[in-house]
């Protein structure tokens, strides 16, 4: 195991395209953004550049808002591990809503962690659609 310290980078964060998962490629950045409207199929995370980390193990988690299951019993965050596999290594960590999106509006925090310590994490907001546009204009009203 290399004794370098890995070096990750979080590239982008907010909405992208449709994730193709039997893909080598990384979704398309569309916004920057961590406001996101519970709309279905919107995707939406973060792409890291993970380097020095090669054959490590990767760690990550999708703490979801308290969404129930078909049964209505609260799902666990989404976890999984991989490989890191290169040196200078480019990762995709995302989600997006699916029916009924009412159910889905909270925090969504999503994490990375290498030998036992989280590398990269970004929270979400994930909210109704009509909320957006008082976002909008709670920062058009202070002129930004």
């Amino acid at each position: 195991m290399s004794k370098l310290k890995a070096d990750v980078t979080l590239l982008q964060a907010g909405i992208f395209s449709k994730w193709d998962e039997e893909s080598e490629q990384l979704p398309k950045f569309l916004q920057a953004t961590i406001h996101v409207p519970a709309q279905i199929d919107i995707e939406f995370g973060f792409v890291a550049q993970i380097k020095k980390a090669k054959n490590q193990l990767l760690k990550y988690c999708i703490y979801h808002p308290d969404i129930p299951d078909d049964n209505g019993n609260i799902r666990p965050p989404f976890e999984g591990e991989l490989y890191v596999e290169s040196n200078d290594w480019k990762f995709f960590l995302g989600d997006t809503i699916w029916a009924p999106e009412h159910n889905k509006v909270g925090k969504w925090r999503m994490t990375l962690e290498l030998r036992g310590k989280i590398v990269a994490e970004k929270t979400f907001n994930v909210h109704h659609k009509d909320e957006q546009s008082q976002i909008a204009a709670f920062w058009k009203r202070r002129g930004l």
